[in-house]
């Protein structure tokens, strides 16, 4: 017979499900616009194709790490991550889509996608700050980091 030990890291069970819950959104967010990213590697055709190939493939390569990442501090926090696209789809931010937009609306459209994911983290920040919950505020400080950066790239392709 298995039971279940508390958790007592320092965090209250609201606060570690709330937090959860945040995480949730940021992995599905991210898991998203992995897909996105990955379809768009693949898809990607005209001049810049090359560049943006590569781009996209260091991107989805990075995002693939992280929704490990996140997920594994969810279970850390002692709830379970969210695991099927049904979940996914209900909790993120980042719309799905079923046309084969050109390479200009493919950048249009991760620009959008990564600034989501960003701001799905920063929405985190209250509870986690409340928390004093430190390993939740630095993996949302990389993965805003790293999705900023990602925002800025893309919005440099676009720039006349």
């Amino acid at each position: 017979m298995s039971t279940s030990m508390k958790i007592d890291i320092g965090i209250s069970d609201a606060s570690r499900e709330a937090i959860a819950g945040g995480l949730a959104k940021l992995l599905a967010d991210s898991y998203t616009l992995y897909l996105k990213t990955h379809n768009y590697h693949w898809n990607v055709t005209g001049p810049m194709f090359n560049t943006l190939h590569l781009m996209f493939e260091a991107q989805y390569t990075e995002l693939a790490l992280a929704v490990d990442l996140i997920a594994e501090r969810i279970r850390a926090l002692g709830h379970p991550a969210p695991g099927s696209y049904r979940a996914y789809a209900a909790l993120t931010g980042i719309p799905e889509e079923d046309d084969a937009p050109d390479a200009e609306e493919m950048i249009r459209r991760l620009v959008a996608g990564q600034e989501t994911v960003v701001r799905t983290a920063r929405s985190i920040f209250p509870l986690v700050d409340e928390a004093h919950d430190e390993p939740s505020a630095d993996l949302l400080t990389q993965r805003m980091q790293v999705h900023e950066k990602n925002a800025w790239m893309l919005r440099s392709l676009l720039a006349s």
